[in-house]
Protein backbone atom coordinates (compact mmCIF):
# COMPACT_ATOMS: atom_id res chain seq x y z
CA UNK A 1 0.00 0.00 0.00
CA UNK A 2 1.33 3.40 -0.66
CA UNK A 3 1.19 5.45 2.09
CA UNK A 4 2.06 8.95 3.61
CA UNK A 5 4.85 8.70 6.51
CA UNK A 6 3.44 11.02 8.71
CA UNK A 7 -0.01 9.13 9.46
CA UNK A 8 2.62 5.95 10.21
CA UNK A 9 5.02 7.71 12.78
CA UNK A 10 2.99 6.36 16.19
CA UNK A 11 2.49 2.43 15.10
CA UNK A 12 3.59 -0.03 17.49
CA UNK A 13 2.89 -3.47 18.23
CA UNK A 14 0.43 -2.60 21.02
CA UNK A 15 -1.06 0.50 19.51
CA UNK A 16 -1.03 0.12 15.68
CA UNK A 17 -2.32 3.00 13.37
CA UNK A 18 -5.62 2.65 11.71
CA UNK A 19 -5.49 4.05 8.22
CA UNK A 20 -8.60 4.42 5.76
CA UNK A 21 -8.23 3.64 1.99
CA UNK A 22 -8.90 6.45 -0.31
CA UNK A 23 -7.79 8.85 2.28
CA UNK A 24 -4.57 7.52 4.05
CA UNK A 25 -3.59 4.54 1.96
CA UNK A 26 -4.37 2.97 -1.82
CA UNK A 27 -3.86 -0.14 -3.03
CA UNK A 28 -0.43 -0.64 -5.30
CA UNK A 29 1.27 -3.15 -7.54
CA UNK A 30 5.27 -3.30 -7.96
CA UNK A 31 6.30 -1.04 -10.43
CA UNK A 32 3.62 1.47 -10.78
CA UNK A 33 3.85 4.95 -10.33
CA UNK A 34 3.39 6.39 -6.72
CA UNK A 35 0.25 9.39 -6.24
CA UNK A 36 0.89 12.48 -5.48
CA UNK A 37 0.74 13.35 -1.86
CA UNK A 38 1.97 9.38 -0.70
CA UNK A 39 5.61 9.17 0.20
CA UNK A 40 6.16 5.34 1.22
CA UNK A 41 5.29 2.08 0.50
CA UNK A 42 4.88 -0.34 2.85
CA UNK A 43 4.38 -3.96 1.76
CA UNK A 44 1.41 -5.98 1.64
CA UNK A 45 2.90 -8.82 4.07
CA UNK A 46 3.34 -6.48 6.57
CA UNK A 47 -0.44 -4.63 6.57
CA UNK A 48 -2.93 -5.99 8.66
CA UNK A 49 -6.58 -6.17 6.70
CA UNK A 50 -8.64 -4.53 9.60
CA UNK A 51 -12.14 -4.66 6.62
CA UNK A 52 -14.45 -2.24 5.54
CA UNK A 53 -11.88 -0.60 3.86
CA UNK A 54 -9.19 -0.64 6.97
CA UNK A 55 -5.97 -1.54 7.63
CA UNK A 56 -3.62 -1.31 10.73
CA UNK A 57 0.36 -1.07 10.76
CA UNK A 58 2.52 -2.03 13.50
CA UNK A 59 5.61 -0.17 12.90
CA UNK A 60 6.23 3.28 10.79
CA UNK A 61 7.23 3.64 7.56
CA UNK A 62 10.49 5.64 6.67
CA UNK A 63 10.11 8.35 4.05
CA UNK A 64 10.82 6.83 0.70
CA UNK A 65 10.30 3.35 1.77
CA UNK A 66 10.16 0.93 -1.12
CA UNK A 67 10.11 3.88 -3.67
CA UNK A 68 12.52 3.82 -6.49
CA UNK A 69 13.41 7.72 -7.29
CA UNK A 70 13.61 8.99 -10.92
CA UNK A 71 17.05 8.75 -12.21
CA UNK A 72 18.28 5.83 -9.49
CA UNK A 73 18.86 3.35 -12.38
CA UNK A 74 20.11 5.80 -14.66
CA UNK A 75 20.29 9.43 -15.06
CA UNK A 76 20.27 12.44 -17.36
CA UNK A 77 23.26 13.38 -18.40
CA UNK A 78 25.45 10.19 -16.81
CA UNK A 79 27.71 8.59 -19.15
CA UNK A 80 26.92 5.04 -19.84
CA UNK A 81 29.74 4.28 -20.95
CA UNK A 82 33.37 5.63 -21.91
CA UNK A 83 34.48 5.64 -25.54
CA UNK A 84 35.92 2.35 -26.87
CA UNK A 85 33.68 0.35 -24.11
CA UNK A 86 33.14 -3.38 -25.14
CA UNK A 87 29.19 -3.45 -24.89
CA UNK A 88 28.01 -6.87 -22.95
CA UNK A 89 24.94 -8.82 -22.56
CA UNK A 90 23.84 -7.33 -19.44
CA UNK A 91 24.69 -3.43 -20.41
CA UNK A 92 21.26 -3.59 -23.05
CA UNK A 93 19.46 -3.45 -20.07
CA UNK A 94 21.34 -0.17 -18.88
CA UNK A 95 21.29 1.12 -22.87
CA UNK A 96 17.01 0.57 -22.95
CA UNK A 97 16.59 1.94 -19.37
CA UNK A 98 18.57 5.03 -20.65
CA UNK A 99 15.89 5.80 -23.24
CA UNK A 100 18.14 7.03 -25.47
CA UNK A 101 16.59 5.03 -28.25
CA UNK A 102 20.00 4.59 -30.29
CA UNK A 103 23.90 4.28 -29.57
CA UNK A 104 26.89 5.03 -31.81
CA UNK A 105 29.03 2.14 -31.91
CA UNK A 106 32.63 1.43 -33.57
CA UNK A 107 32.07 0.21 -37.27
CA UNK A 108 33.00 -3.58 -36.98
CA UNK A 109 36.23 -3.81 -38.98
CA UNK A 110 36.53 -6.15 -42.13
CA UNK A 111 38.91 -8.05 -42.68
CA UNK A 112 39.91 -10.36 -45.92
CA UNK A 113 41.59 -13.46 -45.69
CA UNK A 114 43.23 -14.62 -48.69
CA UNK A 115 44.95 -18.62 -48.76
CA UNK A 116 47.72 -19.08 -51.43
CA UNK A 117 49.28 -22.17 -52.57
CA UNK A 118 48.52 -24.70 -55.30
CA UNK A 119 49.13 -27.46 -52.11
CA UNK A 120 46.24 -26.17 -50.47
CA UNK A 121 42.97 -28.07 -50.51
CA UNK A 122 39.22 -27.38 -48.82
CA UNK A 123 38.12 -31.17 -49.25
CA UNK A 124 39.14 -33.90 -46.99
CA UNK A 125 38.17 -36.27 -50.04
CA UNK A 126 41.23 -34.76 -52.13
CA UNK A 127 44.08 -35.11 -49.81
CA UNK A 128 47.01 -37.17 -51.14
CA UNK A 129 50.53 -36.75 -51.09
CA UNK A 130 51.94 -33.08 -51.85
CA UNK A 131 48.07 -31.64 -50.62
CA UNK A 132 47.62 -29.97 -47.54
CA UNK A 133 44.75 -29.07 -45.65
CA UNK A 134 43.68 -25.30 -45.71
CA UNK A 135 43.80 -24.48 -42.08
CA UNK A 136 45.26 -21.52 -41.19
CA UNK A 137 42.60 -19.25 -42.46
CA UNK A 138 39.88 -20.93 -40.75
CA UNK A 139 41.58 -20.20 -38.07
CA UNK A 140 41.97 -16.36 -38.83
CA UNK A 141 38.51 -16.12 -39.37
CA UNK A 142 37.64 -17.49 -35.55
CA UNK A 143 40.00 -15.24 -34.15
CA UNK A 144 38.62 -12.13 -35.61
CA UNK A 145 35.17 -13.17 -34.47
CA UNK A 146 36.83 -13.29 -30.71
CA UNK A 147 38.20 -10.06 -31.42
CA UNK A 148 34.76 -8.42 -32.65
CA UNK A 149 35.83 -7.88 -36.40
CA UNK A 150 34.15 -9.34 -39.25
CA UNK A 151 36.20 -11.70 -41.44
CA UNK A 152 35.67 -12.28 -45.29
CA UNK A 153 38.00 -15.62 -46.37
CA UNK A 154 38.63 -15.85 -49.71
CA UNK A 155 38.76 -19.27 -52.56
CA UNK A 156 42.07 -20.44 -52.72
CA UNK A 157 43.94 -18.28 -55.16
CA UNK A 158 46.92 -20.69 -56.50
CA UNK A 159 50.64 -19.97 -56.83
CA UNK A 160 49.77 -17.59 -59.69
CA UNK A 161 51.24 -13.92 -59.82
CA UNK A 162 48.02 -12.54 -61.75
CA UNK A 163 45.33 -14.74 -60.20
CA UNK A 164 46.90 -13.60 -56.69
CA UNK A 165 47.15 -9.91 -57.61
CA UNK A 166 43.61 -9.64 -59.04
CA UNK A 167 42.38 -11.92 -55.36
CA UNK A 168 44.66 -8.63 -53.40
CA UNK A 169 42.49 -6.25 -55.62
CA UNK A 170 39.23 -7.30 -54.98
CA UNK A 171 40.35 -8.07 -50.87
CA UNK A 172 41.22 -4.57 -50.41
CA UNK A 173 38.66 -2.80 -52.12
CA UNK A 174 35.74 -4.75 -50.69
CA UNK A 175 37.72 -4.74 -46.75
CA UNK A 176 39.26 -2.87 -44.50
CA UNK A 177 42.59 -4.48 -43.97
CA UNK A 178 43.98 -7.62 -45.72
CA UNK A 179 45.35 -10.78 -44.38
CA UNK A 180 47.52 -12.91 -47.01
CA UNK A 181 48.50 -16.25 -45.94
CA UNK A 182 51.85 -17.75 -47.24
CA UNK A 183 54.04 -17.06 -50.19
CA UNK A 184 55.89 -14.40 -47.86
CA UNK A 185 59.29 -16.23 -47.75
CA UNK A 186 61.49 -16.51 -50.62
CA UNK A 187 60.66 -19.79 -52.47
CA UNK A 188 60.58 -19.57 -56.18
CA UNK A 189 56.28 -19.65 -56.23
CA UNK A 190 56.40 -17.11 -53.19
CA UNK A 191 55.38 -13.84 -55.46
CA UNK A 192 53.55 -11.53 -51.91
CA UNK A 193 55.99 -9.22 -52.12
CA UNK A 194 56.03 -8.58 -55.99
CA UNK A 195 52.64 -8.78 -56.15
CA UNK A 196 52.44 -5.78 -52.90
CA UNK A 197 55.02 -3.61 -54.41
CA UNK A 198 53.64 -3.65 -57.60
CA UNK A 199 49.90 -2.76 -55.87
CA UNK A 200 50.82 -0.19 -53.45
CA UNK A 201 53.72 -0.08 -50.41
CA UNK A 202 55.90 -2.54 -48.37
CA UNK A 203 56.93 -1.41 -45.73
CA UNK A 204 58.94 -4.26 -44.47
CA UNK A 205 59.66 -7.90 -45.69
CA UNK A 206 60.58 -9.53 -42.41
CA UNK A 207 60.44 -9.24 -38.38
CA UNK A 208 63.07 -9.78 -35.64
CA UNK A 209 60.66 -12.43 -34.31
CA UNK A 210 61.09 -16.31 -33.97
CA UNK A 211 58.82 -18.23 -35.21
CA UNK A 212 57.14 -15.78 -38.11
CA UNK A 213 60.06 -14.32 -39.38
CA UNK A 214 58.96 -13.30 -43.09
CA UNK A 215 56.44 -11.63 -42.00
CA UNK A 216 55.20 -9.18 -44.46
CA UNK A 217 53.93 -5.17 -43.69
CA UNK A 218 52.62 -3.07 -46.64
CA UNK A 219 49.53 -0.96 -47.71
CA UNK A 220 47.18 -1.07 -50.98
CA UNK A 221 44.98 1.59 -51.67
CA UNK A 222 45.63 2.81 -48.36
CA UNK A 223 44.35 -0.56 -46.82
CA UNK A 224 46.55 -2.49 -44.64
CA UNK A 225 47.54 -5.63 -45.72
CA UNK A 226 49.89 -8.05 -43.40
CA UNK A 227 51.26 -11.00 -45.26
CA UNK A 228 51.69 -14.41 -42.80
CA UNK A 229 54.38 -17.03 -43.11
CA UNK A 230 52.63 -19.94 -43.60
CA UNK A 231 53.72 -22.61 -41.07
CA UNK A 232 51.05 -22.83 -38.46
CA UNK A 233 52.72 -22.12 -35.50
CA UNK A 234 54.04 -18.80 -36.91
CA UNK A 235 50.44 -17.85 -38.14
CA UNK A 236 48.77 -18.05 -35.17
CA UNK A 237 52.03 -16.67 -33.51
CA UNK A 238 51.85 -13.42 -36.28
CA UNK A 239 48.34 -12.86 -35.88
CA UNK A 240 48.41 -12.93 -32.03
CA UNK A 241 51.18 -10.24 -32.33
CA UNK A 242 50.42 -7.92 -35.60
CA UNK A 243 46.80 -8.62 -36.27
CA UNK A 244 45.43 -8.62 -33.32
CA UNK A 245 46.67 -5.08 -31.83
CA UNK A 246 45.69 -3.33 -35.42
CA UNK A 247 41.94 -4.75 -35.28
CA UNK A 248 41.78 -3.42 -31.73
CA UNK A 249 43.14 0.05 -32.86
CA UNK A 250 40.47 -0.27 -36.06
CA UNK A 251 38.06 -0.90 -32.93
CA UNK A 252 39.01 2.31 -30.82
CA UNK A 253 40.11 -0.48 -27.90
CA UNK A 254 43.29 -0.09 -26.21
CA UNK A 255 45.23 -3.37 -27.21
CA UNK A 256 44.72 -5.82 -24.43
CA UNK A 257 47.41 -7.64 -22.98
CA UNK A 258 47.53 -10.89 -21.96
CA UNK A 259 48.29 -11.59 -18.15
CA UNK A 260 51.41 -12.31 -17.19
CA UNK A 261 52.49 -14.48 -13.63
CA UNK A 262 55.70 -15.50 -12.65
CA UNK A 263 56.80 -19.28 -13.09
CA UNK A 264 60.04 -20.96 -12.56
CA UNK A 265 62.26 -22.99 -15.70
CA UNK A 266 62.49 -26.17 -15.29
CA UNK A 267 64.77 -26.71 -18.08
CA UNK A 268 67.13 -24.78 -19.83
CA UNK A 269 66.34 -22.93 -23.64
CA UNK A 270 68.34 -21.75 -25.34
CA UNK A 271 67.42 -18.75 -28.40
CA UNK A 272 69.31 -17.62 -31.82
CA UNK A 273 70.42 -14.12 -30.48
CA UNK A 274 68.95 -12.36 -33.77
CA UNK A 275 65.19 -12.23 -32.42
CA UNK A 276 62.33 -12.47 -29.92
CA UNK A 277 61.39 -15.74 -29.58
CA UNK A 278 58.30 -16.94 -28.70
CA UNK A 279 58.87 -20.23 -26.55
CA UNK A 280 55.24 -22.13 -26.06
CA UNK A 281 55.23 -23.53 -22.40
CA UNK A 282 53.19 -25.90 -20.46
CA UNK A 283 52.35 -24.43 -17.01
CA UNK A 284 51.28 -25.69 -13.34
CA UNK A 285 51.59 -24.72 -9.74
CA UNK A 286 54.26 -27.64 -7.76
CA UNK A 287 54.59 -27.18 -3.94
CA UNK A 288 53.15 -23.08 -4.70
CA UNK A 289 55.57 -22.34 -7.04
CA UNK A 290 54.48 -21.84 -10.75
CA UNK A 291 56.56 -23.85 -13.11
CA UNK A 292 56.86 -23.57 -16.60
CA UNK A 293 58.47 -26.54 -19.14
CA UNK A 294 58.85 -25.45 -22.79
CA UNK A 295 57.29 -27.14 -25.45
CA UNK A 296 58.13 -28.60 -28.85
CA UNK A 297 59.41 -25.16 -30.66
CA UNK A 298 58.76 -26.00 -34.07
CA UNK A 299 57.38 -23.78 -36.48
CA UNK A 300 54.88 -26.69 -38.19
CA UNK A 301 54.11 -28.08 -34.28
CA UNK A 302 50.46 -27.02 -34.39
CA UNK A 303 49.81 -29.39 -31.38
CA UNK A 304 52.24 -26.98 -28.96
CA UNK A 305 49.95 -24.26 -29.65
CA UNK A 306 47.06 -26.59 -28.44
CA UNK A 307 49.18 -27.86 -25.75
CA UNK A 308 50.33 -24.40 -24.09
CA UNK A 309 49.22 -22.77 -21.11
CA UNK A 310 51.51 -19.41 -21.79
CA UNK A 311 54.37 -18.07 -23.82
CA UNK A 312 57.87 -17.03 -22.78
CA UNK A 313 59.47 -14.12 -24.40
CA UNK A 314 63.14 -14.46 -25.03
CA UNK A 315 64.19 -10.88 -26.16
CA UNK A 316 66.81 -10.28 -29.25
CA UNK A 317 70.32 -10.26 -27.98
CA UNK A 318 69.40 -12.82 -25.14
CA UNK A 319 71.22 -16.50 -25.90
CA UNK A 320 68.00 -17.85 -23.27
CA UNK A 321 67.96 -18.89 -20.03
CA UNK A 322 69.33 -21.36 -17.77
CA UNK A 323 66.81 -24.12 -15.62
CA UNK A 324 65.88 -22.89 -12.36
CA UNK A 325 65.50 -19.22 -13.19
CA UNK A 326 62.03 -16.97 -12.69
CA UNK A 327 60.85 -15.12 -14.92
CA UNK A 328 57.37 -13.50 -16.54
CA UNK A 329 54.86 -15.88 -18.88
CA UNK A 330 52.07 -14.66 -20.95
CA UNK A 331 48.83 -16.73 -19.59
CA UNK A 332 47.47 -18.22 -22.92
CA UNK A 333 45.19 -20.06 -20.37
CA UNK A 334 43.15 -18.53 -16.84
CA UNK A 335 45.91 -19.05 -14.05
CA UNK A 336 43.43 -20.47 -11.67
CA UNK A 337 42.51 -23.20 -14.63
CA UNK A 338 46.39 -23.47 -14.77
CA UNK A 339 46.74 -23.88 -10.94
CA UNK A 340 43.78 -27.08 -10.84
CA UNK A 341 46.20 -29.18 -13.00
CA UNK A 342 48.22 -32.44 -11.76
CA UNK A 343 51.85 -31.73 -13.23
CA UNK A 344 53.28 -34.44 -15.53
CA UNK A 345 56.70 -34.57 -16.72
CA UNK A 346 58.24 -37.76 -18.45
CA UNK A 347 57.87 -40.72 -20.93
CA UNK A 348 54.82 -40.10 -23.33
CA UNK A 349 52.54 -42.50 -23.90
CA UNK A 350 48.82 -42.61 -25.34
CA UNK A 351 47.49 -43.39 -22.16
CA UNK A 352 48.42 -39.48 -20.93
CA UNK A 353 46.11 -38.35 -23.33
CA UNK A 354 42.63 -40.99 -21.98
CA UNK A 355 43.83 -39.78 -18.41
CA UNK A 356 43.54 -36.07 -19.27
CA UNK A 357 39.93 -36.13 -20.54
CA UNK A 358 38.94 -36.99 -16.85
CA UNK A 359 41.49 -35.36 -14.88
CA UNK A 360 42.98 -31.67 -15.11
CA UNK A 361 46.91 -32.98 -16.27
CA UNK A 362 49.46 -30.38 -17.65
CA UNK A 363 51.77 -32.37 -19.37
CA UNK A 364 55.36 -32.15 -21.15
CA UNK A 365 57.33 -35.02 -22.95
CA UNK A 366 60.99 -35.26 -22.19
CA UNK A 367 61.59 -38.59 -21.97
CA UNK A 368 61.87 -40.60 -18.56
CA UNK A 369 65.04 -39.51 -17.52
CA UNK A 370 64.59 -35.76 -18.29
CA UNK A 371 61.09 -36.80 -15.98
CA UNK A 372 63.54 -37.67 -13.06
CA UNK A 373 64.99 -34.72 -13.87
CA UNK A 374 62.09 -32.66 -13.26
CA UNK A 375 60.47 -33.99 -10.34
CA UNK A 376 64.45 -33.84 -8.36
CA UNK A 377 63.92 -30.33 -9.10
CA UNK A 378 60.46 -30.02 -7.74
CA UNK A 379 59.06 -28.76 -10.85
CA UNK A 380 56.31 -31.59 -11.55
CA UNK A 381 53.62 -33.72 -9.04
CA UNK A 382 54.66 -36.95 -11.15
CA UNK A 383 56.70 -38.39 -13.67
CA UNK A 384 55.92 -40.91 -15.88
CA UNK A 385 59.15 -43.17 -16.38
CA UNK A 386 59.98 -46.80 -17.86
CA UNK A 387 63.59 -47.36 -17.63
CA UNK A 388 65.40 -51.07 -18.28
CA UNK A 389 68.47 -51.25 -16.23
CA UNK A 390 70.70 -52.99 -18.30
CA UNK A 391 72.56 -55.02 -15.15
CA UNK A 392 69.13 -56.31 -13.15
CA UNK A 393 67.13 -56.24 -16.39
CA UNK A 394 64.39 -54.42 -13.83
CA UNK A 395 62.17 -51.81 -14.67
CA UNK A 396 62.55 -48.29 -13.23
CA UNK A 397 63.22 -49.05 -9.81
CA UNK A 398 66.97 -49.65 -9.75
CA UNK A 399 67.01 -45.80 -11.17
CA UNK A 400 64.92 -44.39 -8.40
CA UNK A 401 67.45 -45.68 -5.54
CA UNK A 402 69.92 -44.09 -7.68
CA UNK A 403 68.86 -40.86 -8.25
CA UNK A 404 66.63 -40.36 -5.14
CA UNK A 405 69.07 -41.56 -2.09
CA UNK A 406 67.58 -41.04 0.89
CA UNK A 407 64.09 -39.30 -0.05
CA UNK A 408 61.28 -41.36 0.05
CA UNK A 409 59.70 -41.84 -2.92
CA UNK A 410 56.17 -43.42 -4.14
CA UNK A 411 55.94 -45.41 -7.33
CA UNK A 412 52.28 -45.53 -8.99
CA UNK A 413 51.76 -48.48 -11.03
CA UNK A 414 51.25 -47.89 -14.12
CA UNK A 415 50.30 -50.25 -17.72
CA UNK A 416 52.58 -53.08 -19.09
CA UNK A 417 53.16 -52.69 -22.50
CA UNK A 418 54.78 -54.16 -25.23
CA UNK A 419 57.64 -52.05 -27.44
CA UNK A 420 58.17 -53.52 -30.67
CA UNK A 421 59.48 -52.87 -34.09
CA UNK A 422 57.07 -50.57 -36.58
CA UNK A 423 57.01 -51.21 -40.51
CA UNK A 424 54.64 -50.52 -42.80
CA UNK A 425 52.24 -53.35 -44.36
CA UNK A 426 53.70 -56.36 -45.91
CA UNK A 427 57.16 -55.63 -44.28
CA UNK A 428 59.23 -57.05 -41.72
CA UNK A 429 62.11 -55.93 -39.21
CA UNK A 430 62.91 -58.16 -36.13
CA UNK A 431 66.18 -56.97 -34.86
CA UNK A 432 68.27 -54.05 -34.99
CA UNK A 433 70.97 -55.74 -36.73
CA UNK A 434 68.88 -56.37 -39.37
CA UNK A 435 68.50 -52.19 -39.17
CA UNK A 436 71.75 -52.05 -39.85
CA UNK A 437 72.66 -54.90 -42.58
CA UNK A 438 69.75 -53.76 -44.67
CA UNK A 439 70.30 -50.42 -43.99
CA UNK A 440 66.95 -49.29 -43.69
CA UNK A 441 65.69 -45.71 -42.22
CA UNK A 442 65.76 -45.63 -38.42
CA UNK A 443 63.37 -43.60 -36.54
CA UNK A 444 64.32 -42.66 -33.14
CA UNK A 445 63.61 -41.29 -29.89
CA UNK A 446 64.89 -38.35 -28.27
CA UNK A 447 67.94 -38.71 -25.72
CA UNK A 448 66.86 -39.69 -21.88
CA UNK A 449 63.91 -41.30 -23.60
CA UNK A 450 63.06 -44.69 -21.91
CA UNK A 451 62.41 -46.15 -25.60
CA UNK A 452 66.23 -44.48 -26.10
CA UNK A 453 67.91 -46.65 -23.73
CA UNK A 454 66.31 -49.52 -24.71
CA UNK A 455 67.62 -49.08 -27.99
CA UNK A 456 70.96 -48.16 -26.97
CA UNK A 457 70.85 -51.56 -24.61
CA UNK A 458 70.02 -53.63 -27.79
CA UNK A 459 72.63 -51.77 -30.05
CA UNK A 460 75.22 -52.46 -27.18
CA UNK A 461 73.99 -56.38 -26.54
CA UNK A 462 74.62 -56.35 -30.31
CA UNK A 463 77.62 -55.34 -30.42
CA UNK A 464 76.69 -52.42 -33.22
CA UNK A 465 77.83 -48.66 -33.52
CA UNK A 466 75.03 -46.11 -33.54
CA UNK A 467 76.89 -44.61 -36.09
CA UNK A 468 76.01 -47.55 -38.59
CA UNK A 469 72.07 -46.92 -37.95
CA UNK A 470 70.79 -44.86 -40.77
CA UNK A 471 68.73 -42.32 -38.71
CA UNK A 472 70.17 -42.64 -35.44
CA UNK A 473 70.64 -38.82 -34.66
CA UNK A 474 67.34 -37.99 -36.05
CA UNK A 475 64.99 -37.80 -32.82
CA UNK A 476 61.56 -37.94 -31.91
CA UNK A 477 59.66 -36.86 -29.39
CA UNK A 478 56.61 -39.56 -28.84
CA UNK A 479 55.50 -43.01 -30.09
CA UNK A 480 53.16 -41.61 -32.00
CA UNK A 481 55.32 -39.27 -33.91
CA UNK A 482 57.78 -42.00 -34.47
CA UNK A 483 54.70 -43.76 -35.95
CA UNK A 484 53.84 -41.05 -38.05
CA UNK A 485 57.16 -41.11 -39.84
CA UNK A 486 57.04 -44.63 -40.58
CA UNK A 487 53.73 -44.57 -41.99
CA UNK A 488 54.49 -41.61 -43.84
CA UNK A 489 57.44 -43.06 -45.53
CA UNK A 490 59.80 -41.20 -44.59
CA UNK A 491 61.02 -43.91 -42.35
CA UNK A 492 61.42 -47.56 -42.75
CA UNK A 493 61.18 -48.53 -38.97
CA UNK A 494 61.63 -47.47 -35.58
CA UNK A 495 60.73 -49.06 -31.71
CA UNK A 496 58.07 -47.71 -29.82
CA UNK A 497 54.74 -49.17 -28.35
CA UNK A 498 51.57 -51.27 -29.66
CA UNK A 499 49.11 -48.74 -29.34
CA UNK A 500 51.38 -46.01 -31.71
CA UNK A 501 51.22 -49.05 -34.14
CA UNK A 502 47.92 -49.90 -34.15
CA UNK A 503 46.57 -46.34 -34.24
CA UNK A 504 48.36 -45.94 -37.82
CA UNK A 505 47.73 -49.51 -38.93
CA UNK A 506 51.43 -50.69 -39.13
CA UNK A 507 52.98 -54.13 -38.99
CA UNK A 508 54.11 -54.39 -35.37
CA UNK A 509 56.76 -57.30 -33.97
CA UNK A 510 57.35 -57.44 -30.53
CA UNK A 511 60.14 -57.15 -28.61
CA UNK A 512 59.45 -57.00 -24.99
CA UNK A 513 57.10 -56.07 -22.31
CA UNK A 514 57.59 -52.97 -20.32
CA UNK A 515 56.42 -51.32 -17.13
CA UNK A 516 55.44 -47.85 -17.74
CA UNK A 517 54.50 -46.56 -14.39
CA UNK A 518 54.25 -43.04 -12.35
CA UNK A 519 56.86 -41.94 -10.19
CA UNK A 520 56.19 -39.17 -7.55
CA UNK A 521 57.52 -37.84 -4.06
CA UNK A 522 55.76 -39.93 -1.04
CA UNK A 523 54.30 -36.57 0.21
CA UNK A 524 52.70 -35.77 -3.09
CA UNK A 525 50.00 -38.94 -2.12
CA UNK A 526 48.38 -36.69 0.14
CA UNK A 527 47.26 -34.21 -3.08
CA UNK A 528 43.44 -34.33 -3.90
CA UNK A 529 44.73 -34.56 -8.01
CA UNK A 530 46.71 -37.28 -7.08
CA UNK A 531 44.11 -39.06 -5.50
CA UNK A 532 42.17 -38.64 -8.58
CA UNK A 533 44.41 -39.76 -11.16
CA UNK A 534 44.82 -42.96 -8.81
CA UNK A 535 41.29 -43.41 -9.00
CA UNK A 536 40.59 -42.83 -12.76
CA UNK A 537 43.46 -45.58 -13.93
CA UNK A 538 41.99 -48.44 -11.82
CA UNK A 539 38.62 -47.30 -13.02
CA UNK A 540 37.03 -49.87 -15.72
CA UNK A 541 35.99 -46.81 -17.91
CA UNK A 542 39.76 -46.29 -18.03
CA UNK A 543 41.01 -49.75 -18.83
CA UNK A 544 38.15 -50.11 -20.81
CA UNK A 545 39.37 -47.41 -23.06
CA UNK A 546 43.41 -48.40 -22.75
CA UNK A 547 42.07 -52.01 -24.04
CA UNK A 548 40.78 -50.32 -27.39
CA UNK A 549 43.95 -48.57 -27.96
CA UNK A 550 45.41 -52.15 -28.07
CA UNK A 551 48.86 -53.54 -26.22
CA UNK A 552 48.46 -52.59 -22.53
CA UNK A 553 47.96 -54.99 -19.48
CA UNK A 554 46.74 -53.74 -16.25
CA UNK A 555 47.86 -56.23 -13.53
CA UNK A 556 48.30 -54.18 -9.96
CA UNK A 557 47.39 -50.75 -11.88
CA UNK A 558 47.04 -47.98 -9.08
CA UNK A 559 49.07 -50.04 -6.70
CA UNK A 560 51.29 -47.95 -4.72
CA UNK A 561 54.90 -49.10 -3.96
CA UNK A 562 56.64 -46.83 -1.30
CA UNK A 563 60.53 -46.54 -2.25
CA UNK A 564 63.11 -45.54 0.38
Amino acid sequence: IAVKVENTFSATEREPVELFLKKDFEYINTGVAIQSGYDAVVMIEDVIDAGEGKVKLIKPARPLQNIRVVGESVSAFEMLFPQGYKIRAIDIGCLIASTSGFVKVTKKPKVGIIPTGGELIEDISELKSGKLMESNTKVFSAMCHELGAEPKRYDIVPDEKELLKNAVLKAAEENDMVLLNAGSSAGTKDYAVSVLSELGTVYCHGLAIKPGKPTILAEVKGKPVIGIPGYPVSAQLVFMHVVKPLIERLLGKKEEKLETAEATLTRRVTSSFKSLEFVRVSLGEVNGKLVMTPLDRGAAAVMSMVKADGLLYIPRLCEGYEAGETLPVSLLKPLGEIKEKLVLIGSYDMIIDLISCEVPLSSAHVGSLGGISALLKGACHIAPIHLLDAESGEYNIPFIKKYFKGKKMALIKGVNRIQGFYCKKGEKVMSLKEVKERKLRFANRQSGAGTRLLTDYLLKNESIDPEDINGYDKEFTTHLSVAAAVAGGEFDTGIGVYSAAKAFGLEFYPLLEESYDFLLSYDTLSDDRVKMFIEYIKSNEFMSLASNAGGYEFTDIGKIEIIE
